[in-house]
C-alpha cells in the first residue's frame, strides 16, 4: 500500500446508557475447566445485607446459579425463584429452584446447575435493558428478600456511535452462538465513548470493539484497554496514533472513493464540460480522506481532459492537476467540501454553491457525495433549483431510503458495503483473542504509530440495475421494502 505524507498507509486490495467518568478496575475473568461466558450478580436485602447470587453462563450453553446467604430466618426452608423484572415490578416466573435450608446462623450457600434452556431464557430475559430479579423467603419465612441482577463479567465488550444502533444488534446476533457474553454501548461523542470504554472494562471485558467518533480522540481509550489487558479492535473507522489497536476490520476504503468517481465517469461519457461538484464527510473520520483519494485519482485525469469541471471547490481546481493529492492537499479540500456526516450541512453546503453557481454551471450535473444519508439532502437541494435539469449522484451504505431513491431514479448509485461482512470479521478476530490465538490478516494499515494487522471486506457498486442481485437476493432487503420497478424484481 502506499505511503501518505502523514506516513500512513491506506486501506487498498489485496444499548446502554453513557456514563460519567468512573473509577476504573479490572475484574479477572472466572476460572475453572468450563469457560464463562458471561455472569451477572444480584445483591440481595439493602446493599447485599443477606448476600449475594452469582448467575454464571458457560460458553457450551449451560450456566450455574451460586447463592450465599446470611441473616436470614435460622433453620428455615427457603423458596428461591428467579423472575423477570425488578424488586419493585416483578414480572414472570422464569425459574423456580428447590427450597434452600439456613443454618442456625442464618446462612446458606449453594451452587445450582442452570441448563441450556434455562440460561437461554435468562439472556432472552436480560436482552437490551431487560432486567431479572431473585427472591428468597416468602411472608410466612421472614419476609421475601429481593435483589436485581447486573452484569458482572462479559468477555467482549462493544462501542458504537448512537447513530449506529443496528450495528449493536448485528453483533448480538453474530456471538449468540459463540457462547461469548457482549455488552453494546452507545457514544454520543468522543467523551462518553471514553467513559463507555472505561466501564466496560470496569465489567472485566477481554476484548474490546471500539467504531470510533473520531479516529484520533480514540487512541486514550484504546490506550486505556491495552493497559487492562484487553485486546482492541477497531471496527470500520481506524483508531490512530497509538500502539494499542491489535487488529482492524473495516472495506476497502480507496475501492469505495473509485466505485463512486466510476460510476460518474461511465455516465459522462465521451461528453466535455460536465459540471462536477465534490463533497466530503467528516475530517474527524480517517475514511473521508481515503474516500476522497479513491475517487479523485479516478476522477483526476478526466478533469485534466476536460470531461469534467470542479465548480464547487476553488482549492480542488488549484490542485486540478495533481495526480495524487497529500493528506494535507486532501485536508484543506476536505475543509471546503465538508458535509461532517450532518445531512442538515450537506443541504446548506449544496444551497450554498448553487446560489454562487452560474446558470452554465448547473444544467446536468455530477455530484460526488460521500454516503446517502448526504447524498439525498444534497440531491434534493439540486432538485429544487430550476436550472438543475438533470443530477447525477452518488452514495455509500445502501441506506434503504437511498435505495428506494435509485429505483425512482432520485439517486444513481450506492456502495453497498454488507455490515454482516464485517461484523462476522469482528466477530472472528475477537474469538481468537479470547482463545489466545491470532486473527487471520488480509492486509495491514499504518496507522501513525505501528502497521496494524487488518481485513478487508468487499464491496458492491448498486445502482437500479443490479438492486436485485446484490440486495434483494443476498437477503439484506425484501421485495417488499421498497416500492416501484426494477430489473430483475420478481
Amino acid at each position: 500500500m502506499r505511503a501518505t505524507s502523514r506516513g500512513r498507509r491506506r486501506l487498498g486490495v489485496g444499548l446502554s446508557l453513557s456514563m460519567a467518568a468512573i473509577l476504573v478496575m479490572t475484574v479477572a475473568a472466572p476460572a475453572g475447566a468450563t469457560t464463562v461466558g458471561e455472569s451477572w450478580r444480584a445483591k440481595i436485602g439493602s446493599a447485599g445485607i443477606n448476600g449475594t447470587a452469582t448467575i454464571q453462563a458457560y460458553t457450551t450453553g449451560s450456566g450455574s446459579l451460586a447463592l450465599k446467604l446470611a441473616r436470614m430466618r435460622p433453620a428455615t426452608y427457603l423458596p428461591v425463584t428467579l423472575s423477570k423484572g425488578t424488586c419493585a415490578s416483578v414480572g414472570s416466573t422464569l425459574i423456580t429452584f428447590p427450597a434452600i435450608r439456613t443454618t442456625s446462623t442464618g446462612a446458606a450457600a449453594r451452587t445450582s446447575s442452570l441448563t441450556v434452556a434455562q440460561v437461554a431464557k435468562l439472556k432472552a430475559a436480560t436482552a437490551g435493558t431487560g432486567k431479572i430479579a431473585i427472591r428468597v423467603g416468602r411472608s410466612t419465612t421472614g419476609g421475601v428478600k429481593c435483589g436485581v441482577f447486573t452484569v458482572l463479567y462479559v468477555p467482549i465488550g462493544i462501542v458504537v456511535p448512537s447513530s449506529w444502533l443496528p450495528e449493536g444488534a448485528r453483533f448480538q446476533d453474530a456471538l449468540k452462538a459463540s457462547g461469548y457474553g457482549v455488552q453494546v454501548l452507545l457514544s454520543q461523542d468522543s467523551a462518553t465513548e471514553a467513559a463507555d470504554v472505561r466501564a466496560l472494562i470496569g465489567r472485566g471485558i477481554r476484548v474490546l470493539i471500539l467504531t470510533p467518533q473520531a479516529s484520533a480522540a480514540a487512541a486514550a481509550a484504546a490506550d486505556g484497554a491495552r493497559a487492562a489487558g484487553v485486546s482492541v479492535i477497531a471496527n470500520d473507522r481506524p483508531i490512530l496514533d497509538t500502539v494499542a489497536v491489535d487488529y482492524y476490520v473495516t472495506f476497502d476504503n480507496l475501492a469505495i472513493g473509485a466505485a463512486q468517481a466510476q460510476y460518474l465517469i461511465e455516465r459522462a461519457g465521451a461528453t466535455k464540460g460536465n459540471n462536477l461538484y465534490l463533497y466530503a464527510g467528516n475530517p474527524a473520520d480517517e475514511n473521508s480522506f481515503a474516500f476522497l483519494e479513491g475517487a479523485w485519482e479516478k476522477l483526476q485525469p478526466r478533469i485534466a481532459d476536460g470531461t469534467f469541471v470542479i465548480r464547487n471547490s476553488s482549492l480542488a481546481v488549484a490542485l486540478q492537476s495533481n495526480p495524487t493529492l497529500t493528506r494535507d492537499q486532501q485536508d484543506r479540500i476536505i475543509g471546503q467540501i465538508t458535509t461532517n456526516w450532518d445531512v442538515n450541512t450537506a443541504r446548506y453546503l449544496a444551497q450554498s454553491n448553487l446560489m454562487a453557481a452560474a446558470a452554465a454551471d448547473k444544467g446536468t450535473v455530477f455530484i460526488l457525495a460521500p454516503n446517502d444519508a448526504t447524498a439525498r439532502a444534497i440531491a434534493t437541494a439540486f432538485a429544487a433549483d430550476p436550472a438543475v435539469t438533470k443530477a447525477y449522484v452518488t452514495g455509500q451504505d445502501a441506506d434503504k431510503a437511498s435505495i428506494q431513491a435509485i429505483i425512482d431514479g432520485r439517486q444513481g448509485m450506492t456502495v453497498f458495503k454488507d455490515p454482516r461482512l464485517r461484523v462476522n470479521a469482528a466477530v472472528a478476530a475477537a474469538r481468537a483473542f479470547l482463545k489466545g490465538g491470532t486473527p487471520v490478516a488480509t492486509t495491514s494499515y499504518d496507522n501513525g504509530a505501528i502497521d496494524v494487522p487488518a481485513q478487508t471486506s468487499a464491496i458492491v457498486a448498486v445502482t437500479r440495475d443490479n438492486v436485485q442481485a446484490a440486495l434483494i437476493d443476498s437477503g439484506y432487503y425484501k421485495v417488499s421494502d421498497f416500492s416501484g420497478t426494477w430489473p430483475g424484481k420478481p
